[in-house]
C-alpha cells in the first residue's frame, strides 16, 4: 500500500465520509476555484451532463478536478497523459454522464493542480501516484472504473496494484503496460539517456515541450487535422511554459524507466484479477504502438481490443466512437 506523506488532511475516514456527504448533497468540496461547484448560483442542481469543477486538498497538494454525472452512479476515474490535463476529457464526460459519475483530476505539474512551494514535491511517478491515491481517498471512492491514457496508465496501474478490489474495470486508451507497445523511434531519446545520461538526449526531450512540439504530437497520425481544436495544444503548451515546469517534465520523462520496470507486476495483476478491460487505441500512435494494445490479450484473453484510425490523442478526433465502445462493454 502506498504511503501518504503530508496527507493527513485527506487520508482520514472522517473527511472522506464528510466529502461523500457533501458530494451527495449536490456540492463539490472546492477551494481556490471561486464558487465553482455542482450546484448553480441559486442552489439548483446542475444538469446531469454538465461538467463541474473543484479542488481538493490531497497529499498536501491542491488537486483540481472535473466531475460530471450523478453522485450515486458507478464511478469512472479518468487519468490524463502528457502534456495535457483533465481538459482532455471535456467532450467525453457529458457523453457518459447519464450512466457514470465521471471524475478527472489534473496530475501534479499539469492543468490547474497547484503544488505549494513549501510542499517540496518530488516530481516522479511514485509521487504522482501517491497524490492521486490520496485524492481518491479524499473523495471516498472505494470502487471505480479506470480510464488510463499515456501518463495516466502508470498512475492507474499503481492504484490497481495498491487497491485491486477498488477496480471495477479498465479502459486503456493508448495507455501502455507492455514493452511491445513502445515505438522504437519515439522512445529513442529516452533510451539513449537511460543508457548514458547526456545533454543531447535531454535537449531532444525538451524539444517536445515547445508549442510546435506539443502541436505536432496532436496532429501526428490524424487523417483530418481540422478536427483538432487549437485550444487543446495551446493550453498544454501554456502550462508547460510556466516557470520551472519544463524542468519538472524532464524529471518525469527521465523517471519513466521506473514504469517499465513495474510492467511485470502490472501484468501479474492482470492475470490474477482478469479485470474487464477495453483497450481502445489510436493505431497511428508513434509513442504507444498497436502491439501494446494486442498484448493485453496475453494476460486477459477476453479483453476487448479496438483500433481507431487516429493518433495518440484519440479522444480529440474519435470521442463518439470511444464513448460508444465504453457503453457497449460497461
Amino acid at each position: 500500500m502506498m504511503r501518504h506523506e503530508h496527507g493527513s488532511e485527506v487520508t482520514g475516514g472522517g473527511l472522506a465520509r464528510a466529502t461523500r456527504r457533501h458530494l451527495l448533497a449536490g456540492g463539490v468540496l472546492a477551494t481556490g476555484v471561486g464558487s465553482a461547484g455542482a450546484a448553480g448560483a441559486e442552489g439548483r442542481p446542475a444538469p446531469v451532463g454538465a461538467v463541474r469543477h473543484g479542488t481538493v486538498r490531497a497529499d498536501g497538494v491542491n488537486v483540481f478536478y472535473r466531475e460530471a454525472g450523478r453522485p450515486d452512479a458507478p464511478a469512472f476515474l479518468l487519468l490524463h497523459g502528457f502534456a495535457n490535463s483533465s481538459f482532455y476529457f471535456r467532450h467525453l464526460m457529458p457523453k457518459l454522464a447519464d450512466r457514470f459519475r465521471l471524475i478527472a483530476p489534473d496530475l501534479p505539474s499539469f492543468g490547474f493542480t497547484d503544488v505549494p512551494e513549501d510542499r517540496s514535491y518530488v516530481y516522479d511517478f511514485a509521487s504522482l501516484s501517491r497524490t492521486i491515491e490520496a485524492f481518491v481517498d479524499a473523495l471516498g471512492l472505494d470502487r471505480y472504473i479506470l480510464y488510463t491514457f499515456d501518463y495516466g496508465a502508470p498512475v492507474g496501474w499503481d492504484l490497481a496494484l495498491a487497491h485491486p478490489d477498488r477496480v471495477a474495470g479498465i479502459v486503456s486508451q493508448n495507455g501502455n503496460a507492455y514493452l511491445d507497445g513502445l515505438g522504437e523511434a519515439a522512445w529513442a531519446p529516452l533510451r539513449a539517456y537511460w543508457a548514458a545520461p547526456n545533454e543531447a538526449a535531454v535537449g531532444a526531450i525538451r524539444a517536445r515541450m515547445t508549442l510546435d512540439g506539443v502541436k505536432a504530437a496532436y496532429f501526428q497520425g490524424v487523417a483530418d487535422p481540422s478536427r483538432i481544436e487549437p485550444e487543446a495544444y495551446t493550453l498544454d503548451a501554456a502550462i508547460l511554459a510556466r516557470p520551472g515546469n519544463a524542468d519538472r517534465q524532464v524529471a518525469l520523462k527521465l523517471d519513466y524507466k521506473r514504469n517499465l520496470e513495474r510492467y511485470p507486476l502490472v501484468q501479474a495483476y492482470f492475470r490474477a484479477r482478469r479485470p474487464k478491460l477495453l483497450a481502445i487505441w489510436g493505431r497511428n500512435d508513434l509513442f504507444f504502438i498497436p502491439a501494446g494494445a494486442e498484448a493485453f490479450r496475453r494476460d486477459i484473453p477476453e479483453a476487448r481490443v479496438t483500433f481507431l484510425d487516429t493518433g495518440h490523442f484519440a479522444l480529440e478526433t474519435d470521442g463518439d466512437a470511444i464513448a460508444e465502445e465504453i457503453r457497449r462493454l460497461f
